[in-house]
């Protein structure tokens, strides 16, 4: 039998933020639904996060790609900048949560091992301008309703572990 060929892995870094609001003694969460694309037809209901930085060609930057390590402060802005992206608002980050890491494969990446850092963020403001064009929906939810809406599992820890923190 001959040896299989061992098949290409991309390493990227991301962050993202797990948003909180309050109203009156009720606290809600941030959740998005990804947007229906040509790459990714599937959508999924996810927190927001995105790369630590892009070449602006829908290809990961030096930080991203992991060319160069990412500090705090890279980390920090690219969860804001992802948080005002695909939710729509603006947040101020309260604290650095846990790196969590996944697989999948990209339609012309291939095999991408991601790693993604997420922030405990509080809501500032809503965006005039909304959110990008990656995100179809927002919604603001209870811990129990957002707990259930969102696709993956790992997220799903992530927001435990906020709600636990608050």
């Amino acid at each position: 039998m001959g040896e299989g060929k061992k098949e290409k892995v991309t390493r990227e870094f991301s962050s993202g933020g797990v948003v909180y609001r309050k109203k009156g003694k009720r606290i809600f969460w941030l959740v998005r639904k990804t947007a229906a694309s040509k790459l990714f037809p599937r959508q999924y209901w996810m927190l927001p996060k995105g790369r630590i930085d892009d070449t602006g060609h829908d290809t990961p930057g030096p930080m991203a790609s992991g060319r160069i390590k990412a500090d705090e402060e890279s980390l920090q802005k690219a969860a804001v900048k992802e948080v005002a992206e695909e939710g729509g608002i603006t947040a101020k980050v309260i604290k650095k949560m846990e790196t969590i890491k996944y697989s999948f494969t990209h339609p012309r990446q291939g095999k991408v091992l991601k790693f993604v850092t997420f922030y405990l963020m509080i809501w500032k403001k809503d965006l005039p301008e909304g959110f990008d064009k990656e995100t179809a929906e927002i919604a603001w939810l209870s811990y129990e309703e957002a707990y259930k809406k969102l696709s993956f599992w790992q997220e799903r820890d992530v927001i435990k572990k906020a709600k636990e923190l608050l």
